[in-house]
C-alpha cells in the first residue's frame, strides 16, 4: 500500500531554520546507518548559516508522516555543460527505519523530480554507497541507472588546503 492509498496523512515540506536540530538528527541517524558518524561535524548553528543564511549552499524537505517528522532530503543544483541548464544533486534522502516501506522515500523522490521538472532541470542524480542494497535495488525500482565510466573524486581536510594554496601562485583576479 503506498502513502497516497493509506489512510495515513504524508507532507512533504521546504524545512525552516527552526528545522536545524531536526535536520541534524537525521543527518546523525543517516550518518550512523552509513557508519560515517565519525565524519560528522555539522551542528545546528552551521546548518542555519549553510542552509539558510544569506547565501543557501542547500534546501531540504522534510517528510511528515501523521503530522511526525520521519525523513528529509538535502539536495542542491548542479549545472551541466554540456545541456546548458542546472540539475539536481540530492546529497542525502532519509526515511526513519520503522517507517520504510510505505512510499515515503518514494514520494520524496517524485517530489524532487518533480521539482527538477519544473525548475527546468536536465538531470536528477545522486551517489549511493556500493555496500547498500537496498538502497541500490530501490532506486533501480523507480528507473535511475549507474553512471558507467565515472567515479567521484573528493579533496577534503589537508589536500584541500594545499590545493588551495596553489591558487596564489601567479594568478590574476584575485
Amino acid at each position: 500500500m503506498s502513502a497516497q492509498d493509506s489512510p495515513h496523512s504524508l507532507r512533504i515540506r521546504p524545512a525552516l531554520v527552526d528545522d536545524c536540530a531536526l535536520i541534524l538528527s537525521f543527518i546523525r541517524e543517516l550518518a550512523v546507518y552509513e557508519k560515517l558518524e565519525h565524519e560528522l561535524i555539522a551542528t545546528p548553528e552551521i546548518l542555519a548559516e549553510t542552509l539558510f543564511g544569506p547565501k543557501p549552499y542547500a534546501e531540504v524537505l522534510i517528510a511528515e508522516y501523521d503530522g511526525k517528522p520521519v525523513g528529509y532530503a538535502l539536495f542542491f543544483h548542479s549545472f551541466s555543460t554540456f545541456n546548458g541548464r542546472p540539475g539536481i544533486y540530492l546529497e542525502d534522502v532519509y526515511v526513519q527505519p520503522a517507517l520504510r516501506g510505505k512510499g515515503i522515500g518514494k514520494a520524496l523522490m517524485s517530489f524532487l523530480a518533480k521539482l527538477a521538472i519544473e525548475r527546468k532541470c536536465s538531470r536528477f542524480e545522486w551517489s549511493v554507497l556500493d555496500w547498500n542494497a537496498p538502497s541500490i535495488a530501490f532506486y533501480r525500482s523507480i528507473g535511475a541507472l549507474p553512471m558507467e565510466g565515472w567515479t567521484v573524486q573528493r579533496v577534503t581536510g589537508p589536500a584541500l588546503e594545499a590545493l588551495a594554496a596553489l591558487s596564489g601562485e601567479g594568478v590574476v583576479g584575485e
